[in-house]
């Protein structure tokens, strides 16, 4: 059009922004506050009954090419991730928190290319004695080498 200069146009940016790109950049994603109904605990109670847990999780994912392709391909797809995530938490019962949160990152380091995983579950409203805001547990895995 005439009138415009260089740099109005959104896609002159984006051509722009890439020019000295040689590399990916590196790329973590997180997703805070998953809220599922889980069947965990040490007591029996607990596991039959069930409670709400929340879980944090941050990946790892190192050097991904979406930051230059904007392909969905070439990164994580985080809503798969919370599929998988909510699959694990609620098809077995453990007692500890520590335990479930290990199963979480052992699988999605197994399932996706990862460099690291960190996997926090929270228990809002635990079964103790005193009041408490919430308790968790948090796990940090790194891939093998």
């Amino acid at each position: 059009m005439e009138g415009e200069e260089r740099g109005d146009d959104p896609d002159d940016l984006d051509d722009e922004a890439r020019d000295g790109e040689d590399a990916a950049e590196t790329v973590t994603i997180e997703i805070s506050g998953l809220s599922l109904y889980t069947h965990h605990g040490v007591s029996a109670a607990e596991r039959e009954v069930g409670q709400r847990l929340v879980l944090d999780l941050r990946l790892d994912i190192g050097e991904s090419d979406a930051t230059v392709t904007d392909s969905i391909e070439d990164t994580v797809d985080y809503a798969e991730v919370c599929q998988l995530v909510a699959l694990i938490a609620q098809q077995r019962s453990h007692k500890t928190l520590e335990r479930l949160c290990s199963t979480i990152a052992d699988r999605l380091l197994a399932d996706y290319e990862l460099e690291g995983v960190w996997v926090k579950a929270a228990k809002p409203e635990p079964p103790i004695a005193l009041s408490v805001d919430e308790v968790s547990v948090e796990v940090w895995r790194e891939a093998s080498a």
